[in-house]
């Protein structure tokens, strides 16, 4: 994901997971594959998005509302503004949840899944 755009990123590995790219797809069922993006911490956004891009999160207390712009998630948690935009592309339904543990998202280079050799996927 280095140096790729957030949203174009996001929309492909949804893509990917939903199964849409296999001749068998089907919409109520899971035939997508399993996705694993590295270098999320060097994704990028358009237009100045880094600082107008704003991440909420409430502590459910009176006032616990808390934000974060786009620039402040990447130095806290690297990896959830692409979950965050992946989740938002899947159905809202319980294929939507059980998709979404299909896809594994590192701030880093590394990953613990060569085992399964993964094959390159290009944006």
């Amino acid at each position: 994901a280095a140096g790729q755009n957030l949203g174009r990123v996001a929309a492909k590995v949804a893509y990917v997971l939903r199964g849409k790219n296999k001749p068998y797809y089907t919409p109520h069922q899971e035939c997508g594959d399993n996705v694993i993006i590295i270098n999320a911490e060097q994704i990028t956004v358009t237009n100045g998005k880094e600082e107008k891009k704003m991440y909420y999160r409430h502590s459910r207390h009176p006032g616990g509302l808390s934000e974060y712009t786009f620039r402040a998630m990447i130095q806290r948690r690297p990896e959830y503004p692409l979950e965050s935009a992946i989740r938002g592309m899947l159905p809202k339904t319980r294929l939507g949840r059980k998709l979404f543990t299909n896809v594994k998202v590192y701030a880093g280079a590394s990953h613990p899944h060569a085992a399964q050799q993964p094959v390159a996927l290009e944006v």
